[in-house]
């Protein structure tokens, strides 16, 4: 499948005019807009550190354990 990339990079999915369930889905989302053999195909922005916030949240992970364990790090390679 051959795909080429349009001059808008991104657009915010609400300001696209599109089904009411397509528009559900992609609410408050950023789309690339591919031009494919097929068509048009509206490809969702991936951000990967806004997917990754609060992956740690209720983990016991902060950054005080974040810098022990690199200071111990530290101390084991001299």
């Amino acid at each position: 499948m051959e795909v080429k990339a349009l001059l808008t990079p991104e657009v915010n999915a609400d300001e696209l005019n599109l089904p009411a369930e397509v528009a559900r889905k992609l609410k408050g989302k950023r789309v690339t807009i591919v031009e494919v053999r097929e068509g048009f195909l509206l490809k969702p922005v991936e951000d990967p550190i806004r997917e990754a916030r609060g992956i740690l949240k209720g983990k016991g992970f902060n950054v005080e354990k974040y810098l022990q364990s690199k200071q111990l790090e530290k101390d084991l390679e001299t």
